[in-house]
């Protein structure tokens, strides 16, 4: 779990459905990608208003997705996450070790966290986005970030 006094920023960022394990699993999937080089997001809307746990952004603009699952459970309740890959490269799930690796699809990547860091058990496959749709994401991201650092200068603003 999150460290105590650790997690306040992620828990203002994050829009309250997230638990401990899920927030958990957000960091060190995000320490992980951080290491590759990726600029990671949480809780990011979609243009088809669905909503990406996790979204990475390369230095060589390559999209990634990942889709938290803290429990065998969260991951039975969703039937959205097929629709996130016409917005990124690749998709991934992400879990912890309570969550047997196999419960998920064997045609989506797998990243198994603690809240130290995590590994890529099973690479995603890549499906490129098209030109226009992989602008459209990117300026989404963009603006997003743009908007949480200065929502950090000036915390009385509302609308993130």
């Amino acid at each position: 779990m999150l460290v105590r006094g650790e997690d306040s920023l992620a828990r203002q960022l994050a829009d309250g459905r997230q638990s401990d394990t899920a927030l958990m699993i957000q960091r060190g999937v995000g320490r992980m990608l951080f290491g590759r080089r990726f600029s990671v997001l949480s809780e990011l809307t979609l243009a088809s208003g669905r909503r990406a746990d996790l979204m990475a952004l390369s230095a060589k603009g390559d999209i990634w997705i990942i889709e938290i699952k803290s429990s065998i459970a969260d991951f039975r309740s969703d039937t959205k996450w097929p629709d996130y890959k016409d917005y990124c490269d690749r998709m991934f799930f992400a879990s912890h070790e309570e969550v047997p690796a196999d419960l998920f699809p064997a045609e989506q990547g797998l990243i198994m966290a603690d809240s130290f860091g995590a590994e890529i058990l099973r690479d995603a496959p890549e499906h490129r986005l098209p030109a226009a749709r992989r602008k459209a994401v990117m300026l989404r991201f963009a603006a997003l970030a743009a908007n949480r650092l200065h929502h950090l200068t000036d915390p009385g603003l509302n609308g993130l």
